[in-house]
């Protein structure tokens, strides 16, 4: 309580100017590692221990200096208001089917999370099935993970506290309402794979230190059989020669085959596969090296469909016979072309291909035997979804783009006709917005895409305020989307900029790579030329442009403000990866190690060191104002990297524009976010953008 005391008198909030902000006094200790001969100082490791009180008093001094400047943002409640007016309307998932009833989640608007609906048939009366809002008051415990058994008589469905990635199952009866005494722990990333009266699911050891922060090893497969405690569940697979392995346990539509997957990281995994029809068969190792990426999309009899990118970086569906699993033996069902295969789903005996062009969706039907059945058409350049059956001919589809809001459609597989089923109303004008894709040149030549959202009429004339945003890792690609959030920018003459930088998957695997480990500064220059655009084509200048990114984009904006700082006036890097040679020794940080590389490695250490955003911040740069946000609950990439980087942020910069952190309480890297919370931190990041862009919101 002394320290916390000591902390909070030494704090002195600038009220007119930036010059006289004064951030909390960081103690520094002395810690030195010694990487293959390279001194690196870690003066800040003490905020790594996210349990100490002396850590704690110091997220309560720092969010006390950043509350209460943005408290004194004049126009902040007003945006508060404007969002929480646009944020309130019903929100729907496309339903599906379990049983012989239909399922779906909507949200009234300002529920903090979505409720789980019923109905007897499409078109009858919808009854609450669950509601993850009676799970916690204040709504920080959300539905994680569900699945029904292939009968739909019985419902498992997972938790999460806080938006931890640690999950606790529970079981209910879906005909009757009733909970069983079922309840599974310390389970993360797991699937829920229904075989009989019971599922497979892929936990941890239950940890001995912080469960927030310890490294997670020796995961295993284990079976539940419904109405037994968890200390009965048998273990199914474990390796545990190899400890940071982890396991994936999925089951056939016809719960005939139990598949395993497994992975290092979070590229590559291997695929092993039991055929329960066959009483005490054992396991068939389809593929046991991690160089490339296989995912079953289901059974066709007794052999297998994969989506795969072996000898195909742009992705193929293949069929693989488990007794015969030999890579010889593989044949095409849909072979690779020229835009990328991104998945592949079984809906009314017809394969649904939902491929990525230019970073936004086209989606084919095709017979089982891969032959070409033509192209469901969409209704714009947009993202889509789709949920179906193999025994129904009725699929739905939900489909979203940048200024058209969730919309679902109902598709006949027979007559390959979709229809509107439920239109998002929105109080927006739409129509006063436009959409563009350019494709712009980065430093080595490689021709980048890059969508741009404004009103219609935009003068090119260098002064619209912009929000640059992007996220260049791990394969994930970023497709049209929509947001509540940015229509508070756009709505203010600001212009939405979306650059998919390499690193992504959306041109594939060789895209992929082209932005991972030695390679990670093509990510960088990518993100910099699209900045260059923007102001050379008369969009923005330096003194209007903002960016942002979060996790591995948080990474993105603290490298990229690193290297170009009088590009930006504002820099927003959410959850990120900032300490880029201790990364793998928090929760699963080591999976990234395929990604990222690793500072154990001398040669990988050499590059990681170059541009990790921890250690480049320097005294003579003029860092634009730059938010952190992060959470106390975030388990995937630990609050220790937003601690560290703000506090050696604030310790060497000299000028005059504000470098400061939020801390969210009792929530996560962002997943089952309650709406309150959302709509606070909304306001405080738009606030922060607009003041210091010098916007004047309209309201």
């Amino acid at each position: 309580m002394k320290l916390l005391n000591f902390i909070l008198l030494t704090i002195i909030i600038a009220t007119t100017s930036y010059s006289q902000m004064k951030y909390p006094e960081t103690k520094k200790v002395e810690v030195v590692d010694n990487y293959h001969g390279t001194l690196v100082a870690d003066p800040y490791r003490w905020l790594e221990d996210d349990n100490s009180e002396e850590t704690k008093a110091w997220v309560e001094a720092e969010n006390k200096v950043t509350f209460e400047y943005l408290s004194k943002i004049p126009f902040r409640e007003k945006i508060k208001a404007r969002f929480t007016e646009l944020y309130n309307y019903p929100k729907y998932s496309a339903p599906f089917r379990a049983g012989n009833k239909y399922y779906y989640f909507k949200n009234d608007g300002l529920q903090n999370q979505s409720v789980m609906y019923v109905m007897d048939k499409l078109d009858g009366e919808a009854k609450v099935f669950l509601d993850p809002n009676k799970f916690a008051e204040d709504g920080t415990k959300s539905l994680s993970n569900y699945s029904f058994s292939r009968d739909g008589k019985w419902f498992a469905y997972g938790v999460s506290t806080g938006g931890s990635d640690w999950d606790e199952f529970f079981v209910m009866n879906a005909q009757t309402g009733e909970k069983l005494k079922d309840h599974l722990k310390w389970i993360k990333f797991s699937g829920i794979a229904w075989k009989n009266n019971g599922f497979y699911y892929s936990r941890y050891p239950e940890p001995t230190g912080s469960e927030l922060s310890q490294k997670n090893q020796f995961a295993k497969v284990y079976y539940h059989k419904l109405g037994t405690n968890q200390s009965e569940d048998v273990v199914i697979y474990e390796d545990p020669n190899r400890p940071d392995r982890g396991f994936y346990a999925g089951t056939t539509d016809d719960e005939r085959f139990l598949i395993i997957t497994f992975s290092e990281g979070t590229s590559n995994n291997g695929l092993i596969v039991k055929d329960l029809s066959k009483p005490n068969s054992q396991f068939i190792t389809i593929v046991d090296d991690l160089n490339n990426n296989y995912g079953v999309v289901d059974n066709l009899g007794n052999k297998l469909l994969v989506l795969t990118d072996y000898q195909a970086p742009k992705y193929r569906l293949i069929l693989i016979d488990p007794e015969n699993p030999s890579r010889k033996n593989w044949k095409d069902v849909i072979p690779e072309s020229g835009n990328v295969l991104q998945s592949v789903s079984i809906i009314g005996e017809k394969l649904v291909a939902t491929y990525m062009q230019d970073a936004s969706h086209h989606v084919y039907l095709f017979s089982p035997d891969g032959k070409p059945e033509g192209e469901i058409k969409l209704p714009a350049l947009g993202t889509i979804g789709f949920t179906g059956r193999r025994d129904d001919n009725i699929a739905f589809y939900s489909f979203t783009s940048f200024t058209y809001p969730g919309t679902i459609y109902k598709f006949d597989v027979n007559t390959k006709k979709s229809e509107l089923y439920k239109q998002t109303e929105l109080n927006f004008d739409f129509d006063n917005y436009e959409t563009k894709q350019v494709f712009y040149t980065s430093k080595d030549g490689t021709k980048i895409p890059m969508f741009i959202v404004h009103k219609k009429g935009l003068k090119l004339d260098g002064n619209n305020p912009t929000y640059l945003y992007s996220y260049g890792g791990f394969n994930i690609s970023l497709l049209p989307s929509f947001s509540t959030s940015r229509l508070i920018f756009l709505e203010n003459g600001g212009v939405f900029a979306m650059p998919n930088i390499r690193g992504g998957g959306e041109y594939g695997e060789e895209w992929h790579k082209a932005g991972m480990l030695d390679k990670k500064q093509n990510v960088f220059d990518d993100f910099i030329a699209a900045a260059e655009y923007l102001i050379k084509e008369g969009y923005t200048n330096p003194g209007k442009l903002s960016c942002a990114g979060g996790s591995n984009g948080g990474l993105l904006i603290g490298a990229v403000i690193n290297q170009r700082p009088d590009l930006f006036k504002v820099a927003l890097p959410a959850v990120g990866v900032m300490d880029m040679l201790r990364f793998h020794k928090f929760t699963i940080g080591y999976y990234w190690v395929v990604e990222y590389g690793s500072s154990d490695d001398p040669e990988q250490f050499k590059f990681l060191y170059e541009y990790s955003p921890l250690h480049n911040i320097k005294e003579n740069l003029n860092y634009p104002a730059v938010l952190v946000t992060t959470a106390d609950h975030d388990d995937r990439v630990v609050p220790a990297h937003s601690f560290k980087y703000i506090a050696t942020l604030q310790e060497k910069y000299k000028g005059e524009n504000p470098v400061l952190i939020r801390i969210e309480t009792k929530a996560g890297h962002g997943a089952g976010k309650p709406t309150s919370k959302i709509i606070e931190e909304v306001a405080d990041v738009w606030s922060f953008v607009f003041y210091n862009l010098g916007m004047q919101p309209k309201y």
